[in-house]
């Protein structure tokens, strides 16, 4: 049985989402925007660190998020075979 990568993307402070650029099941690059925040009139967009598929996105344009909200699951898949 193979377990799959799956990287939560969390707020890292306090904002409000502007805009959601991906939804679930679109496929995402590492560094793709999922969200942008706008916190002290500066935006700030919200990656993902790894490429894959969006499995949800937990907030909406609108939404105030705290630090260390949920923000988007993505699905890395299986992570690869390490040589020894």
């Amino acid at each position: 049985m193979t377990a799959t990568i799956r990287e939560e993307i969390r707020a890292e402070l306090v904002a409000s989402v502007l805009e959601v650029s991906a939804t679930a099941g679109v496929r995402v690059a590492g560094g793709q925007a999922i969200v942008l925040l706008e916190s002290m009139k500066m935006e700030i967009p919200v990656v993902s660190e790894t490429g894959g598929t969006v499995v949800s996105v937990a907030v909406a344009v609108g939404d105030v998020v705290q630090s260390g909200d949920l923000i988007a699951v993505v699905d890395a898949g299986e992570p690869e075979e390490s040589s020894r």
